[in-house]
């Protein structure tokens, strides 16, 4: 793309020294050449957000692969125990009463066994699914932002998206308003919570280890629940995110990712995570079941 528009370039100097086009019309195929360099270089900015995307999901793909091999062998294996007990019960002809219903619990057992491992793997599979899509829509909509100010990943079942205090509050170490360049990444982050209607958000807000007492700010609880109360709030009222699915928490000081003892390290610390987690309610369904 870059060859050909500067092949178009010096065509259209050549043309222009020559008198054979005219100087708007020069520049407006200067401007077109330009235009197509701008396309060219936002094509390679998608292409590679695609790409790491894509990625994230090969890996995610094996991983629920392997576990699910894992289920399926735990429940071959327990169909075959299953098939060998009833034919060891069929064949005995001198037991108790009293055996045989031990070994008919004993199958019913397994039988129940078998069917909580499937809707188990179920259950899991649906989290999975669930993160695997919030995961794909956060990077689309957030591709462009740099690692130094968003930084998302999965771990233990959920979505971690940790956002900068630079980005929100403009590296204001005591405030909880809100900076301009706030706005354009909750929107983008909006648009992702807003199709998954069946997560769980949670908005951390977690500061350093220095104190900012003010008259309104008690202590770096004070602050982070703030914060956390900030992004809460905008993205119910400007973004329509349903409160039903929001919750936010203040980690204060307490939750680091770095050192306290540098600039660097405690501007690390001043960030805000937002948790996004599959609905558990049918998990949580299976365990009470297995618990009675």
């Amino acid at each position: 793309m870059r060859s050909v528009n500067f092949f178009l370039f010096g065509t259209l100097v050549v043309l222009s020294s020559t008198g054979c086009v005219s100087t708007s019309k020069f520049k407006a195929m200067e401007q077109q050449a330009q235009k197509n360099d701008s396309l060219y270089t936002w094509s390679q900015r998608t292409l590679k957000s695609c790409q790491d995307a894509n990625s994230d999901l090969v890996r995610q793909k094996t991983s629920l692969q392997n576990h699910a091999n894992d289920l399926d062998l735990q429940l071959s294996a327990s169909k075959e125990n299953n098939i060998l007990l009833r034919k060891q019960l069929k064949d005995l002809s001198a037991i108790t009463s009293a055996q045989a219903e031990s070994i008919k619990k004993s199958l019913d057992n397994m039988g129940a066994k078998d069917s909580y491992i499937q809707d188990l793997r179920a259950a899991i599979m649906h989290r999975d699914s669930v993160n695997l899509v919030v995961l794909m829509n956060l990077k689309a909509v957030l591709g462009n932002f740099g690692s130094q100010d968003v930084n998302i990943k999965v771990e233990k079942g959920a979505v971690f998206v940790d956002l900068s205090d630079s980005l929100l509050f403009s590296s204001d170490s005591n405030t909880y308003t809100l900076g301009p360049r706030a706005k354009a990444v909750l929107a983008r982050i909006a648009r992702a919570l807003n199709d998954g209607p069946d997560i769980e958000i949670m908005v951390e807000g977690h500061t350093d280890s220095v104190a900012y007492p003010q008259d309104i700010l008690l202590d770096n609880w004070d602050l982070s629940v703030k914060r956390a109360t900030s992004l809460v709030r905008t993205l119910q009222r400007d973004y329509n995110v349903s409160p039903i699915h929001l919750t936010a928490a203040g980690r204060s000081e307490y939750v680091t990712v770095s050192a306290n003892d540098t600039p660097e390290g405690r501007a690390a610390n001043r960030r805000t995570r937002i948790v996004i987690s599959p609905q558990m309610d049918q998990l949580l369904r299976l365990l009470e079941r297995r618990q009675g």
